[in-house]
């Protein structure tokens, strides 16, 4: 009967956020700039670091490497949600595993990288002196390398445990991907151990990384607070307050949404927090990283003249 179950859902319907058609016609006009946004803006920064040396630092290598999985991070759920809008949101049973396993797979990469960055500004204002020394460049390929290796890990664990439950005739999935969470709702078993781990491993990877960033912050705080300069405490705060932005939104989120209990009442506030962090964070991230940076300002300034001296 198990198996029966198991083998008679080949697919899943997506609910989507609403079944209201103009608040659904409003969310994909929205949707869908931020999406164009999300990848002009992060190609963009993966292009301008590649191409200019001025941004050859760990600091551009972290941003060009989040900017990167940011444009698929949102490339595995977007294209999908926003085809919801306008027809019956099926997707396969493969598919929908599929989906799950890049969606955290990367989150995970996003989730390192942002505890990497806040370590390397802690060595870049901490340790100035060491910082070449202890940020080479074989260090942030391993950073990097090691994010990766991670993420295909912690996505494996929940991808793998989730295919081998069997699942009940209802297939309609109260999100607008296939997250963990209410893909278990569907199951005709016991998911006490999915559940467990699912809070688990992602509290663990969750709590580890944010604890570096926490700590390399509060060292950063407390070696600013000897600038007596304000134009250099000033200058060197700039450096961190986006990357503080980001943190909190990302991590925040992603706690609210996979350490808490699963009932009705939260797969409708999951729902907005993925939102969150799978559309508004990857878009906003170079924009917040770049908004105020000078160096990057100098760069663009440069690469347009060129490009005005070829035409």
């Amino acid at each position: 009967m198990e198996k029966l179950n198991r083998t008679s859902v080949t697919e899943f319907i997506l609910t989507g956020l609403t079944e209201l058609p103009w608040l659904q016609k409003v969310l994909f006009v929205v949707i869908f700039v931020f999406y164009v946004v999300n990848i002009v803006s992060n190609l963009g920064i993966v292009t301008l670091v590649s191409r200019n040396t001025a941004l050859q630092s760990p600091m551009y290598f972290f941003l060009a490497n989040l900017s990167f999985i940011d444009i698929f991070y949102s490339t595995v759920s977007i294209p999908k949600m926003l085809a919801g809008f306008f027809m019956e949101n099926i997707i396969s049973f493969k598919g929908c595993i599929t989906q799950l396993y890049f969606f955290h797979f990367l989150g995970c990469i996003e989730g390192i990288l942002l505890a990497v960055m806040g370590y390397d500004r802690y060595v870049a204002i901490c340790n100035p002196l060491q910082y070449q020394i202890v940020m080479d460049k074989f260090t942030c390929i391993l950073l990097v390398f090691s994010s990766w290796i991670v993420g295909v890990f912690y996505s494996l664990t929940h991808s793998l445990m989730a295919s081998q439950l069997p699942f009940c005739k209802v297939k309609k999935i109260k999100h607008f991907m296939c997250d963990v969470k209410p893909v278990l709702r569907l199951a005709c078993a016991d998911t006490f151990l999915n559940e467990i781990t699912v809070m688990l491993v992602t509290g663990f990877i969750g709590m580890v990384t944010f604890f570096i960033t926490v700590v390399s912050y509060v060292y950063i705080f407390m070696n600013l607070m000897k600038i007596h300069s304000v134009s250099g405490r000033s200058k060197a705060f700039s450096t961190c307050s986006s990357h503080i932005t980001i943190v909190i939104f990302f991590f925040g989120t992603a706690m609210c949404t996979y350490l808490g209990p699963t009932s009705e009442g939260s797969i409708e506030k999951d729902k907005v927090a993925a939102l969150l962090f799978t559309v508004v964070t990857p878009t906003l991230n170079p924009l917040i990283y770049t908004i105020r940076n000078q160096e990057v300002h100098r760069c663009l300034r440069k690469l347009f003249r060129k490009e005005k001296v070829w035409k």
